[in-house]
């Protein structure tokens, strides 16, 4: 899975790098100075990197922890995020991240003790918080090797008025099933239609998959959260997304749910730009998208199709648990 390492001379001592490199015992070893030589130079091919991308050790300096964009969140009113890594292992093909760096590398911070610290101080300034792990990468898909989930969750377990959001599409929840659940932690799933993550969500586990995982969590006590973004246009959308809501909810207990998010399709526009330059021939960005407020996404036209989606929704799930992301 992985061949390639790069590693910092800063953290080649680290205990979480040498754990790490012996898993990998055959990979081959490149030192550099700092990640950004690799991952922040120009000329890389993105699609060529994703098909077999290198894993990148290295170090956190600063900006461990930053506030969320303006109507992320599930019920507080100061919300953050951190990101231990960049980067993901799958390739969905409307996933920002691929317009945002110009490498398609792994990059993990192994020095998860400032995670900690800083999220420590932060919680300090608020009686309660919530924050989202999974917003530059997949919080749990490389978890046997980072180990970094299992660790934060000690870490939030001690500070109840704060919460953790792990958002994932992976099945790798055996670190979690191993463990006692958490009351302030939500393992919150990605979920699509099928027929859409058939041709978008390139090496992603299957629904089926996802569901399963997700019914191993709530036979053991893990809230769920069910992220239904993006709301990706198709003729039969309509249709699409309340099959998806039914099956779901065949599996997925209410009481299991702390909350629910629903949004549609959208980039900003720089980013919707550098992802059509890498693939100019995808059907998703030849669709009818519109410049919205400096974001790409549907015309107003389909405003009428996503709300009949959202009234879909609210017949399986109370108001209460339902948080619609920002509209564009």
């Amino acid at each position: 899975m992985i061949d390639t390492i790069y590693i910092e001379e800063a953290v080649s001592k680290h205990p979480r790098t040498q754990e790490i490199l012996r898993r990998f015992s055959k990979a081959v070893r490149i030192p550099c100075k700092r990640y950004g030589e690799v991952f922040n130079r120009n000329a890389q091919n993105f699609r060529l990197q994703k098909k077999r991308p290198a894993l990148i050790l290295a170090q956190k300096f600063d900006h461990f922890v930053l506030e969320t964009p303006p109507g992320y969140g599930i019920g507080s009113e100061h919300n953050y995020y951190f990101s231990h890594m960049l980067n993901c292992i799958y390739d969905c093909r409307y996933c920002f991240l691929q317009g945002m760096f110009r490498s398609a590398h792994w990059v993990c911070f192994v020095n998860y003790e400032d995670f900690e610290e800083a999220i420590s101080e932060t919680i300090k300034k608020h009686e309660r918080a919530h924050f989202f792990s999974g917003y530059d990468c997949d919080s749990l898909a490389l978890e046997p090797v980072t180990g970094f989930a299992n660790r934060i969750l000690d870490f939030f377990a001690a500070r109840p008025n704060a919460l953790i959001e792990l958002r994932t599409k992976s099945i790798q929840v055996k670190s979690l099933l191993q463990r006692k659940p958490i009351k302030n932690c939500v393992v919150a799933f990605s979920l699509t239609p099928n027929e859409i993550a058939q041709k978008l969500e390139h090496g992603a586990p299957s629904l089926a998959q996802r569901l399963e995982a997700m019914q191993k969590l709530q036979e053991q006590g893990w809230k769920l959260g069910l992220r239904f973004d993006p709301v990706i246009n198709t003729e039969d959308v309509e249709s699409q997304y309340e099959q998806l809501f039914k099956h779901v909810f065949q599996k997925i207990k209410i009481k299991s749910i702390h909350s629910v998010n629903l949004g549609l399709f959208r980039l900003p526009k720089q980013i919707y730009e550098q992802m059509y330059r890498l693939y100019p021939d995808e059907k998703l960005f030849a669709g009818a998208l519109v410049e919205r407020n400096g974001m790409i996404s549907y015309p107003e036209k389909f405003e009428d199709r996503f709300q009949n989606i959202i009234h879909k929704l609210l017949t399986f799930i109370p108001q209460e648990i339902f948080f619609p992301c920002s509209a564009v």
